[in-house]
């Protein structure tokens, strides 16, 4: 067969309008810099907070590292493409986005469900929650999100990447998804699309039935609780995970759990931009504005900010 292997790609981007594009610009690079500054000082605050160093909060450092590299691995390039003529990325740097976005969010995902059985065991069984989530088993579950996730990021990128790619080379996306990036292979995709609805399914769908049956024993668990306010406390406990994973999980379902369809196109680009760009921002801000001890630590780290400016100043 005498094809040309493409060996550059190109993106459409997210706009062609320049004047959008400056708007664009100036709204994406705040939401890098919100996302940057949250995740690390989110990591920051639990670290050196010694009254943070509980299962929980395990999990919250490990999302904020996970959501730092997950929106990098995307955000800085197209902010990039928003201001450059020509949109392009090598086919091995296509390969490197792609393998390094999967696992990322592949490891967001699972870290979610491991949040999930942390709450459940804390509201369905506080008298022995220490005994139960120790700290090697917060490790180990974290080892368990980690290591499982290059599983798929190997597959899908070793099966997406070796088909043959002889033209045209535009993908119709500000990164390299994977419907955007099959449709233009000249080979055969059915294989590396049933590959990818499978992982999607396994990933994708089995951590979210782990979250929704940890969430109806936790319900159970709460209607059984007597006072309005131990209510309230265990509500407020969850609400924050409940939100950080439904605007994950409806984003990436609404773009690869349906039928292709070019109708839908733009609609995707809005959806990657909820999971991909503005969700590792959103994490940080819930978590932090809906618990009260750790805006109690921010609380007392701008109030030390302050004093020691003000000192400064006399």
């Amino acid at each position: 067969m005498n094809m040309t292997q493409v060996t550059m790609f190109e993106f459409s981007g997210l706009t062609q309008d320049p004047k959008l594009s400056i708007v664009l610009l100036i709204f994406f690079l705040l939401v890098y810099f919100i996302t940057v500054v949250g995740n690390v000082g989110l990591f920051t605050i639990v670290y050196k907070t010694s009254t943070l160093h509980t299962p929980m909060y395990y999990f919250l450092s490990y999302l904020s590292v996970v959501d730092l590299f997950y929106s990098s691995t995307i955000t800085p390039k197209m902010i990039a493409d928003l201001i450059s003529v020509k949109k392009a990325i090598s086919f091995s740097g296509c390969a490197l986005q792609f393998f390094f976005f999967t696992m990322f969010s592949t490891i967001d995902v699972l870290l979610l469900s491991n949040m999930s059985y942390d709450r459940y065991v804390a509201i369905c069984y506080p008298l022995h929650y220490g005994s139960i989530m120790t700290q090697p088993k917060c490790l180990l579950l974290g080892i368990f999100a980690f290591s499982f996730s290059i599983l798929p990021s190997s597959v899908h990128t070793n099966c997406i990447f070796n088909l043959q790619y002889c033209g045209p080379n535009l993908i119709d996306h500000f990164y390299c998804d994977i419907p955007s990036v099959l449709r233009l292979s000249c080979s055969k995709t059915f294989t590396c699309e049933m590959v990818s609805l499978l992982f999607v399914g396994i990933y994708g769908v089995g951590s979210m039935a782990t979250i929704l049956v940890s969430y109806i024993y936790i319900l159970v668990a709460i209607l059984h609780i007597k006072s309005t306010k131990g209510r309230q406390k265990a509500f407020s406990t969850c609400s924050s995970h409940v939100i950080c994973a439904s605007i994950f999980y409806v984003s990436v379902f609404l773009t690869y759990l349906r039928l292709p369809s070019e109708h839908f196109q733009k609609q995707d680009k809005v959806a990657s931009v909820f999971y991909a760009v503005i969700t590792p921002m959103l994490n940080p801000l819930i978590y932090s504005l809906r618990n009260q001890e750790v805006k109690s630590v921010i609380v007392k780290a701008l109030s030390y900010l302050r004093d020691v400016t003000m000192k400064e100043a006399k």
